[in-house]
């Protein structure tokens, strides 16, 4: 039951006095959201013409090179355009594109649907019996388009993103749970989140703190922290905040991520969901190691020139190999000699014990921010992870995928915990959720709940998001020893 408010009168359910749709709080969401969405589909479409007219530019500028007739350059277009508009929008939406700030992706979802949206206006012209004097064109054309909608998209969130600031519009939270959970909480979440910053407004208690802190403070949500909350309790305060038209945001506990995926049964006489192992196989394996190979080899290629300079730089800056072969443990708990640029000075391994009561990280976990071992070139190669790019020789090698749970030494393997071992059902990864979700500055327990969380909801997709992002967040220093 709902606690009552100071004045002693009963709580009044917003729902009762009109429909929910129809109160203010979702109105104003409601004109909000269609504003956004009219304007994220304005930038679209003009990134759209913008680089489809480029791309038929330079076709003209390579193959017809003489004055372009401006004009009859775009006329025959014109008749796809209201085709390629709608596709754009349709497979944007379907992409999850159009979706609140805090939940839609940038440019790593951006750079894939419109690849999506020229291999289907291909596929139709193809079908249709349209005439072409260059299938170069799309590529050229989705190449101009992505970049175009990227710029433009990231622009627009930095743009509102400081007048939302600026205009001091805060997302008020209540944080719920016990005191370390709270602490926990307030740590993951950060300062903001889509752009819009939080103002956590109180932290109470699961008990009926949580109703009298919704009827006597304005909030926009409450994040629960679910761990030893019992499934009654949950549910009044998520039907107490409800009645309010307060969003509830709830903290999984670690054993609900180890759950695999479940597949229902019917046909039984109570509801039955098969439990499968979180491993890549058939199709998904197939798809994620042809990705690993092509884009792994095209690192190498791409990269040798610049691999062949580190290893001049690291053979005359230090003694020692320019290679270093560090044991780690992968696929099925099996150990592999993972590589990587050598940073260290050498014999710096047998060093280790001696620094263990200087290490800085939590868990299983060995980091030192000023590790004494580190040769000065090797801090700059740590600094923006260069000496990780060997690891894609084990990518080749099938030891470790492009993206996934990074792989552990064996002094860090040997102090992990049951449940953390789960997180071996599939390849290592050069780069993960780790890297783009805050690195070393979470806990362990919270790294592996983002390994177990990848390995749940992978798809392609989400593999090129994270590659994508691994750079900036490398930049960033977020996290980084």
């Amino acid at each position: 039951m709902a606690a009552e408010p100071d004045n002693g009168g009963p709580v009044e359910d917003v729902r009762s006095i009109r429909p929910y749709i129809l109160s203010p709080a979702p109105l104003k969401t409601l004109v909000r959201r269609l504003a956004s969405v009219v304007t994220l589909s304005a930038i679209d479409i003009g990134g759209l013409v913008m680089g489809l007219y480029g791309a038929l530019t330079l076709r003209a500028e390579i193959f017809d090179p003489k004055p372009i007739l401006w004009g009859l350059l775009w006329d025959h277009e014109t008749e796809w355009l209201a085709f390629l508009i709608l596709l754009l929008v349709l497979v944007f939406w379907q992409a999850g594109l159009y979706k609140p700030r805090e939940t839609r992706e940038g440019a790593a979802r951006v750079v894939p649907s419109v690849i999506l949206v020229a291999a289907l206006a291909l596929a139709f012209a193809i079908g249709t019996g349209q005439h072409f004097t260059t299938f170069g064109l799309y590529i050229v054309a989705a190449i101009f388009v992505s970049g175009l909608i990227s710029l433009f998209r990231g622009s627009y969130e930095m743009v509102t993103g400081y007048v939302l600031r600026t205009a001091g519009v805060r997302r008020k939270a209540l944080l719920v749970g016990e005191p370390e959970q709270r602490r926990k909480l307030q740590e993951t979440l950060g300062a903001s989140r889509g752009g819009i910053d939080y103002e956590f407004v109180g932290e109470v208690a699961p008990d009926l703190e949580v109703e009298e802190a919704l009827s006597t403070r304005a909030l926009d949500e409450i994040v629960v922290a679910d761990a030893g909350l019992d499934d009654r309790r949950l549910l009044q305060i998520v039907e107490a905040a409800h009645r309010r038209g307060v969003k509830v945001r709830v903290a999984p506990r670690t054993t609900e991520l180890l759950i695999e995926r479940g597949e229902y049964v019917p046909g039984q006489g109570v509801p039955l969901f098969e439990l499968r192992p979180p491993i890549f196989a058939g199709a998904q394996w197939a798809t994620k190691r042809i990705f690993d190979l092509a884009v792994g080899s095209l690192i190498i290629v791409l990269g040798l020139p610049f691999w062949l300079l580190l290893a001049v730089l690291i053979k005359f800056s230090s003694a020692g190999s320019i290679l270093y072969a560090d044991r780690r443990i992968g696929l099925g708990e099996r150990s592999f000699e993972m590589l990587k640029f050598r940073t260290m000075v050498k014999g710096a391994a047998g060093e280790q014990a001696a620094l263990e009561r200087e290490n800085e990280a939590s868990g299983a976990l060995f980091k030192i921010r000023a590790d004494p071992r580190v040769t000065p070139l090797g801090r700059v190669l740590r600094r923006f992870s260069i000496d990780e790019l060997p690891n894609v020789i084990n990518v080749l090698r099938g030891e470790m995928s492009l993206v996934g749970p990074r792989p552990l030494p064996i002094r860090d393997y040997d102090r992990l915990e049951e449940w953390h071992r789960r997180r071996y059902n599939v390849l290592p990864g050069m780069t993960g959720l780790w890297q783009v979700a805050g690195r070393s500055d979470l806990t362990f327990d919270d790294l592996v709940r983002l390994d177990f969380y990848y390995i749940e909801n992978w798809s392609i997709w989400l593999d090129v998001a994270i590659l994508i992002k691994t750079p900036f967040a490398v930049f960033a220093r977020k996290g980084a020893y």
